[in-house]
């Protein structure tokens, strides 16, 4: 999956890990997308689990109704 950036920078500031469960017809589909963001000056946590719910939203319209079972927000850094 593609990353995603909240602002223009060289460089990726988080690395991100998310798994929802969506309703699939007679049961439940669950998946795993992860990618790296650019946080924006003054960001904080909640404005960049929104813009990646947002972001694949946009890019499978079904994820918006999942659940989330995980989400993880890292510095992108060892």
């Amino acid at each position: 999956m593609s990353d995603t950036t909240t602002a223009p920078a060289t460089e990726p500031t988080h690395t991100w890990l998310i798994t929802l469960q969506y309703p699939v017809h007679n049961g439940y589909a669950v998946v795993t997308h992860n990618g790296s963001i650019t946080a924006a000056p003054g960001g904080n946590r909640e404005r960049a689990y929104l813009d990646i719910r947002d972001w694949l939203t946009e890019q499978r319209p079904e994820l918006g109704r999942g659940n989330v079972l995980f989400f993880s927000l890292e510095p992108y850094r060892l």
